[in-house]
């Protein structure tokens, strides 16, 4: 019996001058992130969010799951934080926040591990109490280059682990961790801006995500941390759930 992990969905918002699926709500995953899953030997499926009043519920999805991967993708709301955005594009995306920390906490709840991939650390940062940097670059003004939209994941920067281990890992992301979630620890930060790129639950079934993305990276390349490693820890902390 193979591992069933479950993705969170990314969200396309109804959006009437879309030219297909006009004005409905699209859900999707990402197939760097999908594949990166099954390379190791598991079965990938995306969790859809349920209408309030449907009979399906998170709890049914989650119970079907021996795990979850929390997705990258759009903003965090800074209203999920209990702050306004400080620009109308950095509102984020509060619907999928609502449906990701429900979806979180369901696993956890059920005693399954979780594992969050950039925005998915910001979002597990904030279920459990915790606020961002809304814009890295206009909050933190000393940061070194965290997105670069034009190079894409082929944006890098060197990592420090907690045990002081230097290491590089591509940077996507505009907002960040800025105070800690209650139960969570860091683990690991960028360099030399020391922004914390990721984060451990210290109480509970298994909880690590990461600011970067080790999907997008190439395998082949030593000079970089492979996430495969944080992964396998995922997927057997996942064995232990196999439904």
């Amino acid at each position: 019996m193979k591992l069933k992990i479950g993705l969170s969905a990314c969200f396309f918002q109804a959006d009437p001058k879309r030219p297909l699926f006009k004005g409905k709500t699209l859900l999707y995953l990402e197939q760097s992130l999908a594949r990166w899953v099954m390379g190791e030997g598991a079965l990938v499926y995306m969790i859809p969010s349920p209408a309030p009043d449907s009979p399906v519920t998170l709890a049914d999805l989650a119970s079907e799951m021996d795990g979850l991967v929390l997705q990258g993708g759009s903003d965090v709301s800074p209203k999920s934080y209990g702050e306004e955005p400080l620009k109308p594009e950095w509102e984020g995306d509060y619907a999928r926040d609502q449906y990701e920390i429900a979806l979180l906490n369901e696993f956890r709840k059920q005693g399954k591990p979780v594992l969050g991939i950039c925005r998915g650390a910001q979002l597990m940062n904030v279920a459990f109490g915790g606020t961002l940097y809304q814009d890295i670059k206009t909050q933190v003004p000393t940061v070194v280059e965290h997105r670069n939209w034009d190079i894409y994941d082929q944006n890098f920067h060197e990592l420090k682990l907690l045990r002081g281990t230097m290491t590089r890992v591509n940077s996507v992301h505009h907002q960040a961790i800025k105070n800690l979630g209650k139960s969570l620890t860091a683990v690991a930060w960028s360099q030399p801006d020391n922004l914390v790129e990721a984060i451990r639950a210290e109480e509970g079934p298994y909880c690590l995500a990461v600011q970067w993305h080790p999907e997008f990276q190439d395998p082949r390349d030593s000079s970089l941390y492979d996430g495969r490693v944080f992964l396998r820890e995922f997927l057997k902390a996942s064995e232990k759930n196999k439904t």
